[in-house]
């Protein structure tokens, strides 16, 4: 038996597991762009490390997709059994569209042994009579099984398969084909009772939508595999006709469905004639795709006029026709089983279970369910509306001749009202304009009250304002000044330096305090760099962070804590315990005696310089910068210890 190559994860089989889907990580690919490499040429070393594992992408493909209808594609899948188990696997392949699949085996000996099917062969050269491609797996205990399938497929599609047992996969044939046949059962009899529907009281379209679920019918058959199976079994070239022509019969007929259920030529009439040319150029697009492009997404062609007729039943909806409301909600659900149908197509594994998988059937059962139950409200809705018509009709006609009668009286009534009318207008009018003539000077004066009293409360504002920025001033300046002359704990002096940032800032701040100058070229102009508070030379992009040539570079602590310890040890005037700074900054004793020897030589190199100053703060000596690297490297140790 061949010897797996590492490009792909080996499926492992043991006790307690029905069944494994098979990732894209789980097997390796290899494109065969000539179509004539044979099972021999592969095993070859040549070919064989040319194998990519199923989860590796190329421009943003998948190499577990068929890209390149015009090549054939190799799959090799390793499953490995950690014990003896006493079922037998098989692995399924889902797509049951693909023209020409070759699954090789090794037996006991090591030879490999072909099986060949496809959609372009008769149904009787599968091994097992079942809709997906199924082949048997021989699998020995405490072993590593290599298998490789040939596949070759018109159409872009991806490679899904599943690996099951005996007991799974008679489970699974038992409620996948129960289900099957209910989902076939309930069109049958939407079929049938909308077409005696239609025989007994003539509305054509009950026959509209006998012919649209008739279309669903035949493209799930297609779609499925059951078609192929059950009705054209001997007849592959029959099988690719329905597949591809299913599709664009279903387009037609929901288009024709659709438009004359929501009135569409009535309600909508400039829209309506769009919708119709819309799917008919749809239809012709697909029909060139299938039979001369052969793009493999011609799914995206239906977006357009599926996403027409579902605005136009929104348009209708709002003007009233409330039938469209449950063509609204039956629609709902075929979009979202069709999300998962173009990622199934796609190769995305999103949710490949058996709902995903046959949610398609189960949202035309609910669809065409609705619909029959919209079909009734709407001949019902146009029964209620004409027998409510007529009923409108004899009251108006009865109101109407009341009415002439209480016309005439009206008018001796109105004439005698507006005399009277007339005059009270007049007085209230009067009296109104004097009313607002008062109230509009107390208003002007009530302004100029609020204008003044508007004048002192910015003057006090501003006074507040002024004060408020003194005393946080002054407040800002005290604590820095009582930092920098006596001691405070560390909590107070977090409040000064209260992270990382606000130290590293005012270390920078410090250090180019009389303007920045590149250490490598001499150069003084620089822009920021990515690390914070580092500056990079415009010239030569030297990169010069913040602690760089001071006493915390290289600092293996927390900078606000090597803040603290400087303020500390200098404070005290180098008279501060090694053991009182661990405790204080809960650091071992080992990285504080070597920081306190580090400020303890820079204090005393600082004492020696020219312009030293007994009263100058701690900060200066944080840009001393001759430490040695020895001296850091010690730190680091003490610190690992």
């Amino acid at each position: 038996m061949a010897r797996a190559a590492p490009h792909e994860d080996t499926l492992r089989i043991h006790a307690g597991i029905n069944e494994l889907y098979v990732k894209p990580v789980y097997y390796s690919v290899l494109e065969d762009p000539s179509g004539r490499l044979t099972l021999q040429d592969v095993l070859s070393p040549k070919w064989n490390r040319r194998f990519q594992s199923g989860d590796v992408t190329s421009g943003g493909k998948q190499a577990g997709n068929i890209e390149n209808t015009e090549s054939a594609y190799w799959l090799r899948i390793s499953v490995h059994t950690d014990d003896y188990d006493e079922h037998h696997w098989y692995l399924e392949m889902f797509d049951s569209h693909i023209n020409d699949l070759t699954f090789y085996g090794a037996n006991v000996t090591g030879q490999y042994a072909g099986v060949r099917t496809g959609a372009d062969f008769p149904f009787s050269t599968r091994p097992y009579a079942y809709k997906n491609f199924l082949f048997s797996l021989h699998l020995q205990p405490n072993q590593t099984h290599t298998y490789y399938l040939r596949l070759k497929s018109s159409s872009k599609t991806s490679f899904l398969g599943r690996l099951r047992n005996e007991a799974m996969l008679s489970s699974h044939f038992q409620s996948e084909y129960g289900m099957l046949g209910g989902f076939y059962g309930v069109l049958l009899i939407m079929v049938v009772y909308n077409l005696f529907i239609f025989l007994f009281i003539g509305e054509q379209t009950y026959l509209r939508y006998v012919a649209y679920v008739l279309s669903c019918s035949l493209l799930f058959l297609s779609e499925d595999g059951l078609g192929f199976e059950y009705i054209w079994p001997t007849l592959p070239w029959l099988n690719q006709i329905v597949n591809a022509g299913a599709p664009i019969l279903l387009l037609l007929t929901f288009g024709y469905y659709a438009r004359h259920f929501l009135d569409a030529p009535q309600r909508l009439p400039r829209f309506d004639p769009v919708v119709r040319l819309v799917v008919l150029l749809s239809a012709g697009l697909l029909l060139l795709d299938t039979i001369f492009i052969q793009s493999g997404f011609s799914f995206w062609l239906y977006l357009l006029p599926y996403g027409m007729l579902y605005y136009a039943a929104i348009q209708v909806y709002r003007q009233g026709f409330r039938p469209a409301r449950i063509f609204l909600l039956a629609q709902a659900g075929v979009v979202v089983s069709l999300l998962f149908l173009i990622t199934r197509k796609l190769g995305v594994d999103f949710f490949n279970n058996a709902f995903t998988v046959y949610s398609m059937n189960v949202a035309f059962v609910f669809e065409v369910a609705v619909l029959s139950y919209a079909l009734g409200e709407k001949i019902k809705s146009i029964k209620d509306a004409t027998i409510r018509a007529q009923e409108k009709l004899v009251k108006q006609l009865r109101k109407k001749h009341l009415a002439q009668d209480r016309l005439v009286e009206q008018l001796n009534q109105n004439q005698t009202l507006k005399d009277q009318l007339n005059s009270e207008l007049e007085e209230q009018v009067a009296r109104r304009t004097e009313e607002l003539r008062r109230q509009s000077e107390t208003i002007v004066a009530q302004n100029r009250e609020l204008l003044q009293a508007n004048g002192l409360l910015a003057l006090q504002s501003a006074a507040i304002e002024k004060l408020n920025a003194d005393l946080q001033r002054d407040l800002q300046e005290a604590q820095t000044a009582r930092v920098l002359s006596k001691e405070v704990d560390f909590g107070e002096f977090s409040q000064i330096y209260p992270d990382k940032d606000a130290c590293l800032r005012y270390l920078a701040d410090l250090k180019w305090a009389h303007g920045y100058r590149c250490r490598k070229c001499g150069h003084e102009k620089y822009c920021d760099a990515r690390e914070a508070h580092a500056r990079r030379c415009t010239k030569c992009r030297y990169v010069e962070s913040a602690t760089a040539y001071t006493m915390l570079q290289k600092c293996k602590f927390s900078i606000i804590k090597a803040f603290y310890a400087v303020f500390l040890i200098y404070t005290h005037k180098g008279n501060y315990s090694s053991q009182e700074l661990s405790r204080v900054l809960e650091l071992r004793q080992g990285t504080c005696w070597s920081f306190s020897q580090k400020v303890l030589e820079a204090m005393r190199r600082r004492r020696q310089a020219a312009d030293y100053d007994e009263n100058e703060g701690w900060t200066h000596i944080l840009l001393d910068a001759s430490t040695t690297v020895d001296e850091e490297q010690t730190v680091a140790e003490t610190e690992r210890s």
